[in-house]
């Protein structure tokens, strides 16, 4: 009965001390694209990375991008990207709409950490808007962090700065 107890309270210890993710999904990608094109979501369009475009996506990450070929949605001008990045163990799933190679609007559609949540507040996020992407692959500002979310707010800066390189892009393919 003594071990019995004693590996209960262990168990019960692991668990106490185990990381917590709790899954949030603040929107959907559906409703995150209806939101960007007022209910009249183009079709889908797909980028491949390959080659130079593949590093340079892996210069602004830090690391290989996830996949090759990635989807973006567009219409009049307006692009909308939906991507994911890794804040410290988790990833975080992001809307991003681009127009005339600036950022329009950011939103965090689902975040999967236990800490660092505070990046998904439109206060927050407003700091993205108007930024653009300078030769040198780096934003045109500085993003103020939060204090406890450094990994996810560099996830997100990550992640904008790849929106604007993707779209600029789309913006090279449709001059050639």
């Amino acid at each position: 009965m003594k071990h019995i107890l004693l590996s209960f309270s262990i168990v019960l210890s692991m668990l106490a001390t185990a990381p917590v993710h709790a899954i949030q999904q603040y929107l959907s990608a559906d409703a995150f694209l209806a939101e960007v094109f007022n209910g009249q979501v183009p079709k889908p369009k797909l980028l491949w990375l390959l080659k130079d475009n593949a590093k340079q996506a892996e210069q602004i990450l830090g690391h290989a991008p996830n996949q090759i070929r990635q989807r973006y949605w567009q219409q009049n001008g307006v692009t909308a990207w939906v991507l994911e990045e890794i804040g410290k163990e988790e990833l975080i799933t992001a809307g991003f709409v681009v127009q005339a190679n600036k950022i329009v609007q950011v939103r965090v559609l689902t975040y999967r950490e236990s800490r660092g949540w505070e990046v998904r507040h439109p206060a927050f996020l407003k700091q993205f808007e108007g930024l653009m992407l300078q030769p040198d692959r780096h934003l045109t500002r500085q993003v103020d962090g939060i204090s406890g979310a450094t990994l996810s707010v560099s996830a997100m800066s990550r992640m904008t700065r790849l929106a604007l390189y993707l779209d600029a892009l789309v913006a090279q393919e449709s001059q050639s």
